[in-house]
């Protein structure tokens, strides 16, 4: 009800870390700072206790699709975890937003979760048109916390919700370097979002997982860009 973007508890760092990243006041700038960041309130903490508020998360996402063209909105950083495992999407009321986003050409992407699960990711990620971030150990490109099958992309970080903040950001520099390089998307997907995961997958780095002997691609942004088109990054 107010502008003030300190976050309230049980709410933390999401806000903390996108309202300074998008900081330009008074000389003071983030390092998005040409970008804007809308912040969606639509759950009381990040740890849910199963799907019990998927009716919130759903009007916020509604709220995105009629709002995205005013505020020229591309992507959705939904941070919300039910640590569950989940092989398999978990129907609920907001799957109906997640496909209208996704034919809207907004990116959705979600956390897979951080307990080191092999058999099964947290909703969700779990849903097919929510991308699932999974996360690799800092240095090392090893997997780690929560993956499955229906994982979409690594990035490193030591929490997911952190590898899915930067898939995030860097589906809109990806999205920005389809138009600078004049890119033809629609040869890797029919949607946009889903082009730009598919760059992500054939430029990323090949991961193999020992511990559940899956195969997984780590987010590598500067392979992707260069697979569009754009000069070598030095």
């Amino acid at each position: 009800g107010n502008d003030d973007p300190t976050p309230v508890p049980p709410g933390y760092h999401g806000t903390s870390v996108g309202y300074p990243s998008s900081m330009n006041h008074d000389g003071v700038r983030g390092v998005a700072y040409n970008n804007n960041v809308a912040h969606v309130r639509c759950v009381s903490k990040v740890h849910l206790k199963g799907r019990e508020e998927a009716e919130t998360i759903a009007g916020a996402l509604r709220w995105v699709l009629e709002n995205r063209k005013k505020y020229n909105i591309t992507t959705v950083n939904l941070s919300p975890v039910d640590d569950e495992r989940h092989q398999k999407p978990v129907p609920t009321v907001i799957d109906d937003a997640l496909i209208a986003l996704r034919d809207a050409n907004v990116w959705v992407s979600s956390p897979c979760g951080n307990h080191h699960y092999t058999d099964g990711i947290s909703w969700p990620a779990c849903q097919p048109h929510c991308f699932a971030i999974g996360g690799t150990i800092p240095g090392e490109r090893t997997a780690h916390l929560d993956r499955y099958g229906n994982t979409d992309l690594l990035a490193t970080a030591a929490a997911t919700s952190s590898s899915n903040a930067y898939a995030a950001a860097c589906s809109m520099i990806l999205r920005e370097a389809f138009d600078v390089a004049n890119f033809d998307w629609n040869e890797e997907g029919n949607n946009i979002p889903e082009a730009l995961m598919s760059v992500f997958q054939k430029s990323g780095v090949a991961i193999h997982d020992e511990e559940s002997g899956r195969d997984f691609r780590e987010l590598n942004l500067t392979s992707a860009l260069e697979y569009v088109g754009l000069p070598k990054i030095k």
